[in-house]
């Protein structure tokens, strides 16, 4: 099977903004016990992110075509283990996350931008790679010092 990057990274900008970036997150019944899980369907594509945890929520998002898994992206990390007595805070980290990720742009449909600054916030990621093969790291920094870091991996799933 071909897959078409171009379309491919245009429905992962949307599946990705329509679901956690978005705040709304359309949660569905999870396939996985005790884990959270968005999903976004468009034509032939199904998108799905599935993560457990709250201030470290490792997951995995999926995309499928007609039912086959053609792209995956797996991440780990989260708040800083100092920040991990301050729910509010992370609550309110996380919407900044949510915002950055809003952000995210078709040439690097992965997480969010190179770069945000917003308020006393800064969201930074870095990734070598492409859609096809990746990794990389996001950060986030509060007033100047890094309260979040989350690791991300993937590619193109090929039979």
């Amino acid at each position: 099977m071909n897959v078409d990057l171009e379309e491919l990274s245009k429905f992962l900008v949307k599946a990705k903004t329509n679901t956690y970036a978005s705040g709304s997150e359309r949660n569905v019944p999870p396939q996985r016990p005790d884990f959270d899980e968005l999903e976004f369907k468009e034509g032939d594509l199904e998108y799905r992110d599935s993560y457990c945890g709250f201030f470290r929520a490792p997951g995995q998002e999926i995309v499928r075509f007609k039912g086959e898994p053609i792209w995956n992206m797996s991440y780990d990390g989260g708040m800083l283990s100092e920040f991990w007595d301050s729910r509010d805070f992370a609550e309110q980290t996380f919407k900044f996350l949510q915002r950055a990720m809003s952000k995210i742009d078709v040439s690097k449909p992965f997480r969010g931008p190179e770069n945000l600054q917003e308020g006393d916030y800064e969201y930074n990621m870095e990734v070598e790679g492409d859609i096809t093969s990746f990794k990389g790291t996001e950060k986030i920094s509060f007033k100047g010092k890094v309260v979040f870091v989350q690791n991300f991996m993937g590619g193109l799933i090929l039979e």
